[in-house]
């Protein structure tokens, strides 16, 4: 009886001993490698390219964008849900908005961005900076780059906010590189050229 009890209580040990033992022969799934933030059409609120928004955000769903504003101050979110996933605002000095305007807004987002460990952005994007700022109350789009630059004669600025970044992104980095990418984009729409 006592053997037939120890034969019970060994048998499914040897079976899970088995199952656990690694074959020289499996090859172990590789990462994906980190998938590089690229510009290609189609783009969301003119600048942002919409492949690369969905890869740095995780979003699936549709993006139906509403703009609100005119081409020297205006706002475009995508999609019309709270909070929004993508934000985009850009100001360009001109009639109704004088440089010392787009100033001020860049000097407050500068403070609020700095007290938040904000990244300072490459010289070549201008005077501008990235930043995560939860727990504050634009929480619900934490992730926030911003820059001042010049377009040809003209003062420009363009924040962008996103509201989530999908997990394993480094969400500083890919906050640059779309703002490399939206003030490219821009320069062509407006026929100008970004840093000069």
């Amino acid at each position: 009886m006592k053997l037939r009890r120890l034969f019970v209580t060994l048998t499914p040990l040897v079976f899970l001993a088995t199952a656990c033992t690694p074959e020289n022969d499996v090859a172990s799934t590789p990462i994906p490698p980190h998938r590089p933030v690229v510009d290609s059409a189609p783009y969301i609120c003119k600048l942002v390219p919409e492949q690369a928004f969905r890869l740095i955000s995780g979003v699936t769903g549709p993006l139906v964008e509403k703009t609100d504003g005119n081409e020297s101050d205006s706002d475009c979110w995508a999609p019309d849900t709270n909070p929004r996933p993508l934000e985009v605002r850009w100001l360009r000095e001109g009639d109704g908005m004088p440089q010392e305007q787009l100033d001020f807004v860049m000097d407050d987002r500068r403070a609020v961005y700095t007290r938040h460990g904000g990244v300072p952005l490459p010289n070549d994007l201008g005077d501008g900076l990235a930043a995560y700022l939860p727990n504050t109350p634009f929480a619900a789009q934490p992730y926030r780059v911003v820059a001042k630059f010049r377009c040809d004669d003209k003062e420009q600025l363009i924040t962008i906010y996103l509201a989530k970044v999908a997990k394993g992104r480094d969400a500083i980095k890919d906050m640059i590189e779309l703002m490399r990418i939206a003030q490219k984009r821009y320069g062509e729409l407006y026929d100008c050229t970004p840093g000069a």
